[in-house]
């Protein structure tokens, strides 16, 4: 039987800490929601002035993040690319930029996904905080 690392409630603060000062360092209004690796919440963060529909779509993004054990822009660039029968998948409501898998020892073990600025920029952030916990 194999092991692997789960997150903890620290690693869960530490990365929307992390991310959250890469927003604010920027005055990014967003969301934060972290994810396990099956996709289940355990943390979200709105930042004040955050449009209302950021949390929901931060965790859609995270959750996609970390089912499919991939960035969520993987999944736009394909659907950008025309294959547009991939968003008939099911569970994968978040194929947008800015959902980033946490990778331990080559493991998911769960996914950020942030909302609120462009895409980029929500990546950059979510980014932040995986780097907070990941040893790629």
């Amino acid at each position: 039987m194999r092991t692997k690392a789960v997150l903890s409630l620290a690693d869960v603060n530490r990365v929307l800490d992390t991310a959250q000062q890469a927003a604010d360092a920027e005055g990014w209004q967003v969301a934060i929601a972290v994810v396990d690796d099956g996709g289940h919440p355990l943390g979200l963060r709105c930042l004040d002035g955050a449009a209302p529909i950021s949390g929901y779509i931060a965790l859609e993004k995270a959750r996609t993040a970390a089912l499919g054990r991939r960035e969520s822009k993987n999944y736009e660039d394909m659907i950008n690319n025309g294959r547009t029968a991939f968003l008939s998948v099911p569970l994968l409501q978040g194929t947008l930029e800015g959902g980033v898998p946490i990778m331990v020892d080559d493991q998911c073990v769960g996914a950020v996904g942030v909302s609120g600025v462009q895409a980029a920029q929500d990546a950059r952030a979510a980014k932040a905080g995986v780097d907070a916990v990941a040893n790629d």
